[in-house]
Parts: structure tokens; sequence; C-alpha cells
């Protein structure tokens, strides 16, 4: 049994269930910002996780369809409180020589955890306990809680609530060296005389909401390739593609492990290559594989190894974006925004990730029940080729280029496509 059999639902209604969460995400990125800021990092996660677990607990013993999307409602708080807080406090904990190195694992755990997802419905779909498949994300929920309990505050946020002493110590057993610690406090001193001012900024400066809406446009890219269209509805896609029940949870969970492991890719490229190359092959990888689809939809899918052969061109897709769009889309948004108002631009960002997101759930039944599969699928592709045009004209090559140099570049006014020289 599913969710739609139990409740008799419509696709427009599942696509409500399924795009709540997104929206939840949205609220919850914009709450994140100053929830971390008053309560701090470590409170803020720990008020993520507790929602995380009320919220997967909700869903699975959801009587109506409106409770299901109000307990993904709740669940897209937390995901939103999660995803801006987590890797800022990451950022502020980790040693400088790994930090970057830290913050790609946080992308990859994003990408294992959606396969372990995966085959977590796959098992539990012979015996049709969807109630189990929602419910179960408790488990994690509740281990990230004790986990986060167990973490000191960020002592970048102690200095910012003036509690030096308690950062000192913080630091002390992050880094073991009184040298090294004192060093980094008297950095995280020195940063804290440039205070955030992003709004008065944004207000003001003419080329700070360039680069505004330069990451606004990047997460629209980001979201627009059709990814999570493959994620969240990978059943009904290899559905349609002619397989049973079985093969489709089966092929669902080789799109998350795909995901994951074509992730590594852009981890050993994107400081070899750069990040507009990588953009350019990862855009034409996603249009090849969504236009080959489409085209196979299109003429009808006849034969086994027509199937497989569509199959492989959806991986193909998800080979492209997780090796480009999906990790450089996050890097870049840092990368570009000057310091007064980088939490106020990557916040922007993010909201606008999770807005597409919700709108990309929230129309792709509409679209395969208007325009159909091939055209659907066509739509997206076309998306791709005309990413390949924007990344050419307004996306800057940002490898190897300092931030001050980039902020420099930017408030002199240069075209975005040149901040990085």
């Amino acid at each position: 049994m599913n969710p739609p059999a139990e409740f008799k639902v419509s696709d427009h209604v599942i696509e409500w269930i399924v795009s709540s969460m997104m929206f939840g995400a949205a609220v919850g990125a914009v709450a994140a910002s100053w929830l971390s800021a008053t309560l701090g990092r470590k409170r803020s996660l720990i008020l993520g996780a507790v929602l995380f677990v009320l919220g997967s607990l909700l869903c699975g013993l959801a009587w109506s369809p409106e409770t299901l999307i109000a307990a993904r409602l709740v669940l897209g708080l937390a995901i939103g409180v999660a995803t801006f807080t987590a890797p800022l406090y990451l950022a502020e904990v980790a040693p400088e020589h790994i930090r970057g190195a830290m913050i790609s694992t946080y992308q990859l755990m994003i990408t294992i955890g959606i396969l372990v997802a995966f085959l977590s419905d796959t098992a539990l779909s012979y015996t049709g306990a969807w109630r189990w498949m929602l419910g179960v994300i408790a488990i994690p929920g509740a281990l990230f809680l004790l986990g986060v309990l167990a973490l000191p505050d960020s002592p970048r946020w102690l200095m910012m609530r003036g509690r030096r002493d308690e950062a000192i110590d913080v630091l002390q057993r992050l880094r073991g060296d009184p040298a090294i610690v004192e060093r980094e406090a008297a950095d995280i001193e020195e940063q804290l005389k440039t205070p955030q001012r992003g709004w008065h900024l944004f207000l003001e400066n003419r080329n700070f909401r360039r680069s505004v809406g330069l990451g606004v446009l990047l997460q629209l890219m980001q979201q627009f390739t059709g990814m999570n269209v493959v994620m969240y509805y990978a059943p009904r896609i290899f559905q349609a593609m002619g397989y049973d029940t079985a093969a489709q949870m089966w092929f669902t969970a080789l799109v998350g492990l795909t995901n994951v492991l074509a992730t590594f890719i852009a981890i050993a490229l994107i400081d070899r290559w750069g990040r507009k190359p990588i953009l350019y092959t990862g855009f034409a990888v996603m249009a090849t594989g969504l236009g080959v689809v489409g085209a196979m939809m299109n003429g009808g899918i006849a034969t086994h190894a027509g199937q497989l052969f569509t199959v492989a061109m959806l991986l193909m897709f998800i080979i492209g974006f997780a090796m480009s769009a999906g990790p450089l889309v996050w890097t870049l948004c840092s990368e570009i925004q000057p310091l007064k108002g980088r939490d106020f631009g990557i916040g922007c960002s993010t909201f606008t990730n999770w807005i597409a997101n919700m709108i990309v759930g929230a129309t792709f039944l509409t679209l395969l029940n208007g325009i159909g599969n091939a055209h659907t699928f066509w739509l997206y592709a076309a998306l791709n080729l005309v990413f390949i045009g924007l990344t050419f004209w307004l996306i800057p090559e940002t490898k190897g280029v300092t931030l001050e140099q980039i902020e420099r570049n930017l408030m002199h006014g240069r075209r975005l496509r040149e901040i990085g020289r």
C-alpha cells in the first residue's frame, strides 16, 4: 500500500505532499539566519533535530493527506534550519587546512544519506509499509540529535556574544596548541570588526545587488536542471519506462548510488579544471541525457534493451548534475558575496534554492499530464542548453582567486563574468 492508494489522492495533491517540505525548508532557511545568531549554531541544530524527529513521526502516523502535508512542512522547517546552520558551524570549528574538505564532505554525506533512504525504501517496498518508509527517518534524526548534544558551541558565535573565555576554552579543545588558539582568536576578533549589514548594503549598493542576483540565478539554474524531478519522482519515471514496482525501487536506489559516486568527480576536478569548464560539461551532459530520455519515451520503449538504454541515459544525467551544478553552485554562491553582505547574500540564494525546489516538485506531474512524458523531459533538456549560455555570459571563473580579489572586482563594477579575473 502507498499513501495515494490509502488516501485516494490525485496527482495534484501528491505534488503538494512532495513540495510542502521544500516550502518549509525555505521558511526554515530564512529563520535559521536569526536563530543561529540568537540561539547559537549548536542550539539551532538541536532545534532542527527535534523538529525533524517530530515531523518524521507525524509523517508515519499521518491519518489524512492534510496531516501528511503538515508533517512534511515541519520536516522542511528542520531541513531548512540544518542546511543553513550545519555548513556555517563546520566552517567555524574546522581547522583552516581541512575546512574545504570538511564542507565538501558535508555535501557528500547528503548524497550518501539520499542513497541510504532509497535503499531503505526499496527494502520496505516489498511489504507496502509506506508508514515505515516515512517514519523510520526518525532514527537518524534521533542519532543526529544525540550527536549535536555532544558538540561544543561555535567559538566564533561565543566571540560574537562577548564570551571570549568560553571561546578560548573551545578552541583549546579543538586545536590543542595555545599559540594556534591565540592566533585564531585574534583573527576572529578582527573579522568581527566588519559588521554584517547586508540589507542596508543591498539597498545602497548596485554592485552588491548584482552579486545577490547572481547567487539567486545560480540556484535557479541548479534547480531547473530537473535533478530533483528525478530524485522525488524516480519510481514514477521508471514506471513510465515500463518497469514493475520492484524494478522501480531498485533503479531508484541506483540513482542514489550514481549521485554519490559522481560527486567525487566534482571534488577531484573543481580546483583543477575550474568552475566554468565543469559547468559547461555538466549542463551539456544533462541536456544530452534528458534529450535522449525524451526521445525514447516519444518513440515508445518496446524492448528490454530500450528500457536499459533509457535508464543509462537517465543515469548519465545524474552524473552530469552531481559532477557540476550540484556542488559547484553552492561553492560559487559562497565565493561571489562580499564580506559585509555574505550572510545576507547566501541567505537569499539558499531561500531561492528551496522555493525553486518547491516549484519543481509542485509542477512535474502536472507537466507529465499536460504535455506528456517526452515533452516534459525535452523541456528540461532545453533549459540545460540555456544554462550553458548563461554560464558563458554571466558566471565568473573563481578558480585560484582570493575572495578579496573577487570582492574588489565586483565593487569596482566589473562585469559579473570577469569578477574572478
